[in-house]
């Protein structure tokens, strides 16, 4: 019968004929992680924002439904009544959707800077990685191209 190889004592032989510096792929992570967090405060930031826009939206909605709900003296008061409820909520709207708005892009002008910081900051650990790299290999082909050493 056949035995099985190990390949568990390969591989550690091969990978250990690669060595990898990890530093790299640490401080990526890192990185990435730092975004992840400043990127969920941004979201939840805005989550809240819009969340209170649409509560007072609904807390004004509700006290202008209360006039038109009311008992009248003459029917067209109720005319009168579902008029102006109309109108405020026509101003309820635009005001609201300014808000929003303005949450929307107070989240787009964040995300930017972000993005772009994170670009920077990637962009610095890819430099030094390969510059890391770079001096490894320098300094590997120099013991086996000098004989002596």
């Amino acid at each position: 019968m056949a035995a099985n190889e190990d390949f568990t004592k390969i591989m550690k032989d091969m990978m250990g004929a690669f060595p990898i510096d990890v530093t790299s792929f640490q401080e990526g992570f890192k990185t990435n992680a730092s975004l992840s967090d400043k990127m969920s405060k941004v979201a939840i930031s805005a989550a809240e924002k819009s969340s209170e826009i649409s509560s007072k939206w609904t807390k004004e909605t509700l006290a202008k439904v209360s006039d038109i709900t009311g008992a009248k003296d003459e029917p067209a008061d109720y005319s009168k009544a579902f008029t102006d409820f109309a109108s405020a909520q026509a101003e309820l709207a635009a005001e609201n959707m300014a808000a929003f708005a303005e949450v929307a892009k107070t989240v787009q002008m964040e995300t930017v800077e972000l993005m772009l910081a994170a670009g920077k900051d990637m962009g610095e650990d890819v430099t030094a990685a390969a510059k890391k790299a770079t001096d490894e290999v320098t300094k590997a082909t120099k013991k086996v191209t000098t004989p002596g050493k």
